[in-house]
């Protein structure tokens, strides 16, 4: 075909007409003027987000807008969120992560929004750590938050365990019931795997617990109770959590039951049932010697019966014998 057309080109050439080269450029234009309008059609649906982005000095290239469209990347989210970032006057973050991160399935504003929260905090926080945590089902922005802001934790906490206090012995035997609120904030380099706030609440009750049964009398938690917070802070309960610890408050304690009283009692009690046991085993032990007794001494007295009555045969048979004889006085 290409030598028909070679020859049909030469003999329009010969003839005066349009030449090969000619129509190829034809061709050409004709090809880059449909593409032309497709991406002008297509561009037209974007002009006010490209123009509203260069006047805010977050340029985003119209052909990469195109583009976003021709991935499914909504260009509304992230010509906004290049505006809030390039505005807030955040470094490092690229449109390319952004389109990146909603490919993914990320919500681009609130990371964008949990980084300006971070840069006016002046917290480290990066734009890779950020996708992560937000990818993982974190919300990013209340972690920031939660860093900036502390947050309180009530141990226990009535609405997950159904308890209202932490119950300790102290040595003495009194229990006492403490209810304490542990004051937190966001660890964002543990957020992606540490241990979340029910560990927290276990770890504190645990070591309240412990702190009151370590006390030698009830007394000294009551004088003192800030020595439970600092022996449960002293621990690090914090470690490997998403929250750092900021600080333990005993919100309020009251004396329970005498319960070293009342284990005595139990075991006393269950001295005298033993006892008891015991004694009714050992009345039935004799019981049953007596009736052995009785039983052998029957068994000796027909024994003896049964030898009387062997007498008279003896004697009879002395008689009939006459080994027996009446003796002269």
């Amino acid at each position: 075909m290409i030598p028909h057309l070679m020859q049909f080109a030469q003999a329009e050439a010969e003839g005066g007409g349009i030449s090969f080269t000619t129509m190829l450029l034809i061709g050409f234009l004709v090809i880059f003027g449909f593409f032309f309008l497709i991406f002008f059609g297509m561009f037209a649906s974007v002009a006010s987000l490209w123009f509203r982005a260069f006047m805010s000095g977050a340029m985003v290239g119209p052909v990469q807008m195109v583009v976003m469209k021709l991935k499914k990347v909504n260009p509304q989210v992230i010509v906004d969120s290049r505006i809030m970032a390039v505005q807030a006057g955040l470094q490092g973050v690229t449109t390319n992560a952004m389109e990146s991160h909603y490919l993914a399935g990320g919500n681009v504003p609130i990371i964008v929004r949990s980084m300006i929260a971070a840069h006016r905090a002046k917290i480290d926080l990066d734009w890779n750590t950020a996708a992560a945590i937000d990818l993982a089902g974190r919300n990013v922005l209340e972690a920031v938050q939660t860093s900036v802001k502390t947050k309180v934790i009530d141990c226990p906490d009535v609405t997950r365990h159904g308890r209202s206090t932490l119950d300790g012995v102290a040595r003495d035997g009194i229990q006492l019931k403490a209810r304490a609120r542990v004051t937190v904030r966001t660890n964002l380099g543990q957020l992606v795997g540490g241990a979340t706030e029910e560990t927290i609440i276990a770890r504190v009750g645990e070591g309240i617990v412990s702190a009151i049964g370590s006390c030698e009398t009830h007394k000294e938690v009551l004088a003192n109770p800030m020595l439970i917070a600092k022996a449960v802070l002293d621990k690090g309960l914090d470690s490997q959590t998403a929250y750092e610890i900021v600080s333990i408050d005993i919100a309020d304690i009251d004396v329970g039951d005498n319960v070293g009283a009342r284990l005595q009692a139990d075991q006393a009690e269950a001295d005298v049932r033993i006892a008891r046991a015991k004694a009714e085993e050992r009345r039935a032990q004799a019981v049953a010697r007596e009736q052995e007794m009785k039983a052998l001494t029957q068994e000796h007295q027909a024994e003896v019966v049964l030898a009387e009555s062997e007498i008279p045969k003896s004697m009879a048979d002395a008689y009939r014998d006459g080994s027996l004889r009446a003796s002269k006085s």
